[in-house]
């Protein structure tokens, strides 16, 4: 069954021709981006500390434990061991380390949209090419050889199919992820402001 399924799957491959292996390699790098930023994001939701509590983390200096690896928590981590204790210089070290706490939300997002969109683009050049095919078989024999024919329509369609099925679920991702992004965002930065009347005491 196994063996089955791999056959159908290269000989799908193959009828795509050359461009199918630009698109194949899109796939596979937007998809480990998708992973990698999946599982950073979901560990920044979960174990998380509270507010109040990151606060009172503040006030007495002290990191959060190990476990806790939530938004809260590595604010609260990034923070402390930027310190300098000048109550002054705290609330620049604190807009600092939001800032860059929020930019990391960013991190491949910008990637995988456009990998997203490159993949139909690729998807179009299967088609440019395998019509170009099917042209030159038609110059070459008219239309009467149907079977030459159909190998250039092969590669038009199942490029673009191909690029359609890796883009469409790419830009689902791409802004299911910016969605979580933005409100982790929100979370670090209203985080951020509530700290700053504890590194005053």
């Amino acid at each position: 069954m196994v063996s089955e399924l791999l056959f159908s799957i290269e000989q799908y491959i193959r009828s795509g021709g050359i461009v199918m292996i630009p698109i194949l390699m899109v796939s596979c790098l937007m998809w480990l981006l998708i992973i990698n930023r999946v599982f950073f994001l979901r560990k920044l939701y979960v174990k998380n500390i509270s507010r109040s509590e990151a606060g009172r983390l503040v006030r007495e200096n002290r990191p959060p434990e190990p476990k806790y690896q939530g938004a809260n928590s590595m604010l609260v981590r990034a923070f402390l061991t930027a310190r300098s204790h000048d109550p002054e210089l705290d609330d620049f070290i604190l807009d600092e380390t939001v800032m860059s706490l929020i930019s990391a939300m960013d991190t491949y997002l910008s990637t995988i949209r456009v990998l997203a969109g490159v993949a139909p683009l690729l998807g179009l050049l299967g088609t440019v090419v395998g019509m170009m095919s099917t042209f030159e078989v038609i110059t070459v024999y008219g239309t009467g050889n149907a079977k030459a024919m159909a190998g250039g329509i092969s590669v038009a369609l199942v490029t673009t199919q191909t690029g359609l099925m890796v883009s469409i679920p790419g830009l689902y991702m791409s802004g299911w992820l910016a969605k979580r992004a933005n409100n982790l965002k929100s979370r670090i930065a209203a985080t951020g402001i509530y700290l700053k009347r504890f590194i005053q005491e």
